[in-house]
């Protein structure tokens, strides 16, 4: 019986052994080599409609962003993803948080030299990346951190995502979480005397002359809180319909509460008589919102190849919210490719409508008896409309080096937006993508 039992351990010992010493099966790592993307955009926009001012004023901005985002592969399963920008810029609008430098008449469509008349945001994105020995599950999880003059802000994410019927259909979950805090600023003529409120010096309203109603004496109070969080949590499907059709949808949605209205932007009311001093009116109260807002958006997208050069990509979503905006966005971009795929051409077109807030009123229209107002025209019903344009070259055998980078591929883009509000912007965006040697 001992003999036996020796024998029967042998024989496991030696199986493991066997076992250990097998190859094990080929497993394709999930990205193969560090990828670095460089990316920049140049952003500008006109209008007559600030919030800063109210509803009425220049809403000109000039933007300029860079961004360096870098894919390390830990292991064949795990990637670790750095991303990291800044943009600095310039705006007419929220200079006019403190329109009376002297300068010049203080007026709305007119440009401050206050101290917000520029700033720089900052923000920076951890990620981690976990994909299952059989590439069918993907779990990541990821920190994020961004600071303004105004705010900063904190939050964490995670998502799992699982491919089923030989990774034809993908069923994606994802949840996030943020945490923002205000840097309370209100309008220089909303600040006690003897400072508080915002930047700079404090404001002395007997240093002005008062035109129209020369009792300016506004019911002002400050504001109780500062923070502001945002939960948001998503599901997506996914499913390769045919051989040269894709499709997919996405329900999200998200709940924010606590300081959700930007204390330095403006309201006037038509039951009270207009104060000014030089050409600016001055402010009633700040904006006034709710402090919860749940928002419910629900999309698909469509892909058909076509052929070798012509792929077509459609979308569509609708949004709802309880502050009573509705909206619809459709989108269509047809890839098209030459140069034997080397270069690809994107036009693309995207219209979008919505209803207004339940809470927004144009310029001095909005009555004192109210809770909450806004006079803020992102939050107005507008339509809009983009159109774009884009060429992305791929470097297939990666002939351009830089260094120990090898060239993989270089994105140029150009969007056209305008609405019907009288306002319109440009975007003009560059990438190259690198791989690490």
């Amino acid at each position: 019986m001992k003999h036996n039992f020796l024998w029967i351990a042998a024989l496991f010992v030696c199986s493991g052994m066997t076992a250990q010493n097998q190859p094990q099966p080929y497993k394709k790592r999930v990205l193969e080599s560090t990828e670095v993307d460089l990316l920049s955009s140049l952003y500008s926009q006109t209008g007559d409609h600030a919030a800063v001012s109210g509803g009425i004023g220049n809403e000109s901005l000039q933007d300029a962003t860079a961004t360096i985002v870098i894919a390390i592969p830990l292991n064949d399963d795990d990637v670790l993803t750095i991303d990291a920008g800044v943009s600095a810029y310039t705006s007419a609008s929220s200079s006019n948080i403190n329109p009376f430098d002297g300068r010049q008449a203080a007026d709305p469509y007119v440009a401050s030299s206050g101290e917000s008349q520029s700033d720089t945001w900052s923000n920076g994105i951890l990620r981690y990346s976990h994909s299952s020995d059989n590439r069918n599950q993907i779990w990541s999880a990821n920190t994020s951190f961004a600071n303004e003059f105004d705010y900063s802000s904190i939050g964490v994410g995670s998502s799992f995502a699982q491919l089923l019927n030989e990774k034809n259909t993908e069923i994606s979950l994802h949840g996030s979480a943020y945490f923002d805090q205000w840097r309370l600023i209100y309008p220089i003529e909303l600040r006690p005397p003897g400072g508080g409120g915002g930047e700079g010096t404090p404001f002395h309203l007997e240093n002005y002359t008062i035109t129209g109603n020369p009792v300016y004496s506004p019911k002002f109070t400050p504001l109780s809180q500062s923070g502001r969080q945002s939960y948001a949590a998503g599901l997506g499907f996914s499913q390769i319909l045919s051989k040269k059709m894709q499709g997919s949808l996405a329900l999200d949605v998200v709940l924010q509460k606590g300081q959700l209205s930007t204390p330095f932007q403006r309201v006037y009311f038509s039951d009270v008589d207009n104060s000014y001093i030089e050409n600016f009116h001055l402010a009633d109260d700040i904006e006034r919102l709710p402090d919860t807002r749940l928002k419910l958006a629900i999309g698909g997208r469509l892909n058909t190849y076509i052929n070798e050069i012509f792929t077509v990509r459609t979308f569509y979503r609708y949004y709802v919210d309880d502050w009573g905006i509705r909206s619809h966005t459709a989108s269509i971009e047809v890839p098209i490719k030459i140069l034997m795929g080397r270069i690809t051409l994107y036009p693309s077109y995207r219209i979008y409508n919505q209803t207004a807030a339940d809470y927004f009123k144009p310029y001095d229209q909005h009555l004192s008896t109210r809770t909450y107002y806004t006079s803020d025209y992102d939050l107005s019903g507008y339509a809009a409309n983009q159109y774009g344009f884009g060429v992305s070259y791929t470097d297939i055998f990666n002939n351009m080096h830089l260094w120990r980078f090898e060239l993989k591929s270089i994105d140029l883009k150009y969007y056209h937006y305008s609405r019907n509000t009288n306002f319109s912007s440009n975007l003009i965006t560059l990438g190259v993508k690198f791989i690490l040697e």
